[in-house]
């Protein structure tokens, strides 16, 4: 079962309601659903992270979160290459250099 707590660590006393809906509901019910099991779940939010052009520390959680969860390098080579087909050159640049990182440690 996945369990967070870092928006109550880093936003409870500022912003409350936010860390509720992120450690319980994002988190908590939603990474939790078994519908989906958890290597396609972080597969889905690093494409929809990339998409989205995000490649902060948040991007960078999650890759580390795909290959805890069975993502292998040659596996997150070719669905970086794939997406950035579709979302973007540079984006695909941006996320194989978070990736590397990760595979490589």
């Amino acid at each position: 079962m996945i369990k967070q707590t870092a928006g109550r660590d880093r936003l409870g006393d500022f912003a409350p309601e936010f860390a509720h809906y992120n450690d319980d509901v994002l988190f908590g019910e939603n990474w939790n659903n078994e519908d989906i099991d958890l290597k396609t779940r972080t597969i889905i939010t690093v494409v929809a992270l990339m998409s989205s052009g995000i490649t902060d520390s948040s991007l960078k959680y999650h890759l580390l979160n795909a290959k805890n969860n069975g993502v292998s390098k040659e596996e997150i080579a070719a669905i970086i290459t794939h997406v950035a087909f579709y979302v973007g050159w540079p984006k695909g640049w941006a996320v194989f250099n978070l990736a590397k990182e990760i595979w490589t440690d």
